[in-house]
């Protein structure tokens, strides 16, 4: 599982895009993003490095 600190997150549209995005990299990945702890959790097998570019394609700042 891949746990990324994005601290721009602030609202619903950012859960949907954050999420469109990752399942856009794996269509089967679990996503959850979590707007209190600013979190997004992963769950796949594809390459970690494709979800950061993703999160950061959609607008946020994935910190590790």
């Amino acid at each position: 599982m891949y746990v990324f600190k994005v601290n721009d997150i602030s609202c619903n549209h950012c859960v949907q895009s954050i999420t469109q995005a990752a399942l856009e990299v794996d269509n089967n990945a679990k996503v959850n993003v979590d707007i209190s702890s600013k979190t997004v959790s992963i769950e796949s097998n594809a390459d970690q490095a494709l979800f950061r570019e993703a999160i950061t394609e959609a607008g946020y700042t994935p910190e590790q």
